[in-house]
C-alpha cells in the first residue's frame, strides 16, 4: 500500500496505547465528508467517512467521554 499524505486541510493526533498509532483528521478537496483514519505507521487500518452534520455528534460524544461517569450520576441525581 502507497502512503497518502495528509491532505492539506487535516491533523494527525499521535495514539497513546501503541507506537507508530495515529488518527488522521482530514477534509479532501472536491468532498464534503470528513474523514477520520486509523495509521499504523505506514498503513491505514480503517476510516470513517462523516457528513458534515455527524461531526457535531463525535465532538459532543468526544466531550462526554471526559466526564467521569460519577458525575454523571450526581448531575442527574
Amino acid at each position: 500500500m502507497t502512503v497518502s499524505p495528509l491532505p492539506r486541510h487535516g491533523s494527525s493526533l499521535t495514539g497513546r496505547d501503541r507506537s507508530g498509532r495515529t488518527l488522521r483528521v482530514a477534509q479532501h478537496a472536491g468532498s464534503s465528508r470528513v474523514v477520520l483514519s486509523i495509521w499504523q505507521d505506514d498503513t491505514c487500518l480503517a476510516t470513517v467517512r462523516l457528513a458534515p452534520e455527524d461531526v457535531a455528534a463525535l465532538v459532543s460524544e468526544l466531550a462526554q467521554a471526559l466526564v467521569p461517569p460519577d458525575a454523571e450520576v450526581r448531575e442527574t441525581g
